[in-house]
């Protein structure tokens, strides 16, 4: 209200008001009870332009209501306090209750906030604030909290989304910077969500000391990047711009800003750094109601003559609480003014008849009731009068349009995002436009090779390098629209946690000391790996496999069909067959059924044979065992008991020896078999070992199977190592071994291998299932972007494109696909190498055969001469010319050796006849001739009657 002038006439009605003031402080003024309201706020510079908004809000919120207000007029009366003056506090506080207020707003001050309560919670006088206020320890009493109202939003519950934040944004370690020992109660939540098997969180105080550039090298060189500030709106942007100097504003840092008031700070010089900033707000920057509550504001100063400007997006929280505040208490007041009439009273703190305002009680319980909404969202309090109910914007920094917000929360729904996944698709895909990306690799074929120079040839940048990880970069890159540096880690690594020191090595190192933006190449995506990087979709499956030497090819045995039976088999098979012959013999000599009459039909024939000899006797046994049989057979019992057990030990040595003919010669001799992991652990000649540091190593360590347990244990205890550096020292470990060293390695890299090395096969099927990933730091916001990419490349059949070409084309890839589909136990087709040998036993008894065919014609030949009395060259060509003449199929006793013996014709006939007859008497008693070999008749014999 304007202040009166000395000279200014004052008319009656106001006189009269005027005296009515010294009587009761409920003024009427031009028919409207006045009802006053007291403000308490601060004078420190800490709080001075924060006060001075706050109180605008305050007076222009109470001149709002008095605009539709038509029985009562709300009548402001401001104190101003330090903030650690708690006595002056008390006295500004029982100055406005002497003054009849009906209620007392402020201060901003925990400390003097406290001491206002107090007051007037014995004079029943409603308190409201709207600051940020601690639970008390030992928990609220809900006497000293009866006339209290808080705006602000609840302790616990504003913790709590926090904590949300934090865990939808997947933050396994942070840091806390804080300021005053409040800010860190504020943040009680946040400390209780950490479990003992999480990462530790560190928590860091700031001092007077403007300086924080030591406090952010620190942080810098533990590797974090996940940064809680909680910390005075005034320290903020001082802090950001030293990170900013000490590059801890960079591509994967992320910070939230736990201040309310964030978004009032001017953000421009900061607006382009690369980290994610994030803060809170209570307020919907750009709703009616804050835009015309500004609009008072300033239409109000510039009345008053006072340069007001001032954004709705810049409102602090305290001054929109400020207005929230007198809105709802002014509904109170009108809708408890209906019933009764409501009518302040003059209070004093130091009477002995201490009076309590009647109405104060009533008020405070109705607002608890009460659900408002203003300019700060829904208004719900609880019956300790704390707001548990709220919503907040979660609000990022972006280039072009400051802090925009991303997304909302309230106890109930917790975070509910409000941009779309395309939204941020696209503006992720926006950012890559230009963007150069640091990818770190390691050698290690065929995902990244060194190029081979060509004569004059020079080789520069990315183009030094080649391989399915080069391609499979270039390929993304192509359709994000971003530029790549390939660059080598190292140690030629791929990253593993060392537990005594507490850090990494490898590609993962590298990415967590923000030396690459990504690492690509056969690193596989692992529980502990992921703990401290991200990875995009896997872009190839695989699994873990046995490297192992194919069985040593013999050299081909012309006799390998004996090998179904040993050595010492022939030889007692052998000594059986003349055993038995000569037994059979021996016995047939013996048993008189063996004894016959040679001309069965001469009943009175003195004589008997026996047709059993010693040749008789081999032949039989050897038919036997050829499976063929004999047409001659014992008669005796005991011969053919004899014989009969003789065939049936033929009997199943031929079959056995059928058998396994083609097994044996088809099998391929080797020192040891392993077909499964299962077989490896079951014995110890031969070794098996892994790449040091890998995540086929982890997978043995960290395994709870007991067969893969006992791999790790005899891995791990051998000596010499049989850990490699390398997959390619694997390898040649595996070929030089001898077949006593298996290599355990991923099946993309083993299949690689076989494709180049004819004599290496994979040995059983995979031991587990996993992929490889494009890592990444922790929280990269082109992980989403990435990962479309390789799935789109997927679908485009690209992946499938890429691998075939390095495995089975590049580099000598391809030629070993017959062998590798061929394992050691396949069936091979039998060649010449394998039973030639029976060729030459065939060949040679055909040789034999014919030798001694032409001894017996030699012989016979004799035989004729001297019979024939003719010379052995007239006797010779008679009988090759009988041989030769095929028409001819009978043949005399004797040939006619020459025309000019025919006068000689008669007497050689008589002497043939003679000769004839001496011969047949000659088989009666010798029956080992040859004729009775080939057995004509069942006896053996055949008779020439003349």
């Amino acid at each position: 209200m304007q202040p009166w002038s000395c000279g200014t006439l004052l008319h009656p009605i106001l006189l009269l008001q005027l005296l009515l003031v010294l009587v009761t402080p409920a003024r009427v003024v031009l028919g409207k009870r006045e009802i006053p309201i007291g403000a308490i706020f601060h004078r420190d510079p800490d709080y001075r332009e924060r006060s001075y908004e706050s109180e605008v809000a305050f007076r222009y919120a109470i001149e709002r209501v008095n605009m539709h207000e038509k029985n009562f007029e709300l009548v402001p009366i401001v104190r101003y306090v330090w903030p650690e003056d708690s006595f002056k506090t008390e006295r500004r506080t029982c100055e406005l209750a002497a003054e009849g207020v009906t209620a007392i707003f402020g201060p901003a001050s925990i400390l003097t906030a406290g001491i206002v309560g107090s007051v007037c919670k014995t004079l029943e006088i409603p308190h409201i604030i709207t600051h940020w206020d601690p639970e008390p320890l030992g928990g609220i009493e809900p006497e000293q909290q009866a006339m209290t109202i808080n705006l602000y939003p609840e302790a616990d519950v504003l913790s709590r989304a926090l904590a949300d934040l934090i865990v939808d944004y997947s933050w396994k370690s942070f840091t806390i910077i804080y300021d005053t020992d409040e800010g860190l109660m504020r943040l009680k939540d946040i400390l209780q969500i950490h479990g003992p098997s999480d990462a530790p969180i560190t928590v860091r105080q700031i001092d007077d000391d403007p300086d924080y550039r030591p406090l952010l090298k620190d942080i810098q060189s533990s590797g974090e990047s996940h940064i809680i500030l909680e910390i005075r709106p005034e320290r903020i942007l001082e802090l950001l711009r030293q990170a900013k100097e000490v590059k801890m504003l960079e591509e994967y840092q992320s910070y939230i800003i736990t201040s309310l008031d964030a978004h009032t700070l001017d953000f421009d010089e900061l607006r382009y750094s690369r980290s994610n900033i994030t803060a809170l707000r209570l307020m919907d920057t750009k709703s009616f109601d804050i835009k015309n509550a500004v609009h008072d504001w300033e239409q109000g100063e510039a009345r008053m003559k006072r340069p007001f400007r001032l954004s709705p997006e810049h409102v602090q929280t305290e001054s929109a609480l400020y207005n929230d505040a007198v809105k709802i208490y002014a509904t109170a007041i009108r809708e408890l003014d209906a019933t009764e009439e409501i009518t302040p009273s003059r209070l004093s703190c130091g009477s002995k008849n201490l009076r309590q305002w009647p109405f104060g009680l009533r008020i405070v319980n109705y607002m608890k009731v009460k659900t408002e909404h203003g300019i700060t969202g829904p208004i719900i309090f609880d019956d300790f009068g704390r707001r548990t109910h709220f919503h907040l914007d979660i609000i990022e920094l972006s280039k072009d349009d400051g802090f925009k917000k991303i997304a909302t929360w309230d106890p109930t729904h917790g975070v509910n995002y409000t941009r779309s996944q395309g939204e941020v698709y696209s503006q992720i895909v926006e950012s890559l436009q230009n963007k150069t990306f640091i990818v770190a690799s390691r050698i290690g074929a065929p995902f990244l090779m060194i190029k081979e120079k060509k004569d004059g040839e020079i080789l520069e940048g990315n183009n030094r390098f080649e391989g399915y990880s080069l391609e499979l970069i270039d390929g993304i890159s192509k359709i994000l629209g971003f530029q790549y540096r390939m660059e080598l880690v190292p140690d030629g690594k791929y990253g593993s946690y060392n537990k005594i020191t507490k850090k990494w090595d490898g590609l993962v190192k590298h990415l967590l000391d923000r030396k690459a933006d990504l690492a690509v190449c056969d690193l596989t995506i692992t529980y502990e790996r992921r703990t401290a990087v991200d990875f995009t979709m896997p872009f190839m499956t695989l699994g873990i496999s046995i490297l192992y030497a194919k069985p040593v090819q013999q050299p081909k045995d012309l006799f390998s069909f004996l090998s179904p039976l040993s050595l010492d088999v022939w030889i007692y098979m052998a000594t059986a067959y003349l055993g038995v012959s000569v037994l059979l013999f021996v016995l047939s000599r013996m048993a008189p059924a063996d004894w016959e009459n040679p001309h069965p039909c001469k009943q009175d024939n003195d004589e008997v044979e026996n047709i059993w000899d010693m040749l008789n006797a081999l032949w039989l046994t050897m038919g036997s065992i050829m499976g063929q049989g004999c047409d001659i057979l014992p008669k005796a019992i005991s011969t053919r008991l004899v014989a009969g057990m003789w065939w049936f030990f033929a009997l199943i040595m031929l079959s056995s020896y059928t058998a396994n003919l083609a097994a044996f010669l088809t099998m391929e001799r080797m020192d040891a078999t392993i077909e499964s992991a299962e077989d490896l652990a079951k014995q110890s000649k031969i070794k098996y070992g892994a790449v040091i540091g890998g995540s086929t190593m982890s997978f043995f360590q960290t395994s709870n199977f007991s067969t893969y347990q006992r791999m790790w244990a005899a891995m791990e205890s051998a000596r010499p190592s049989v850990f490699t550096k390398s997959n390619d020292e694997g390898r040649d470990r595996v070929i030089k071994g001898k077949r006593l060293y298996a290599f355990l390695m991923e099946s993309t890299s083993l299949e690689y291998i076989t494709e180049r090395y004819c004599e290496l096969t994979q040995i059983g099927g995979l031991l587990d299932s996993k992929g490889y990933g494009i890592a990444m730091p922790v929280n990269s916001p082109y992980r989403t972007a990435i990962s479309g990419a390789v799935l789109k490349m997927q679908e485009e059949g690209k992946l499938h494109q890429l691998k075939t070409r390095w495995w089975k084309e590049m580099h000598g890839g391809g030629r070993c696909d017959a062998a590798a589909n061929q394992g050691p136990g396949d069936t091979a087709e039998l060649g010449i190498g394998n039973v030639g040998g029976v060729f030459v036993v065939l060949a040679f008894g055909c040789f034999c055969s014919f030798i001694i065919g032409i001894l017996e014609f030699l012989w016979n030949v004799r035989k004729v001469a001297v019979d024939e009395k003719v010379t052995p060259w007239e006797a010779l060509k008679a009988e090759l010319k009988f041989a030769l003449s095929i028409s001819v199929t009978s043949k005399p006793v004797h040939n006619t050796l020459s025309e000019s013996t025919a006068s000689g014709k008669s007497s050689l006939r008589s002497k043939s006849e003679s000769r004839r007859g001496s011969e047949s008497a000659s088989r009666i008693n010798n029956v080992h001739t040859t004729p009775s070999l080939m057995n004509i008749d069942k006896m053996g014999f055949s008779f020439n009657k003349n």
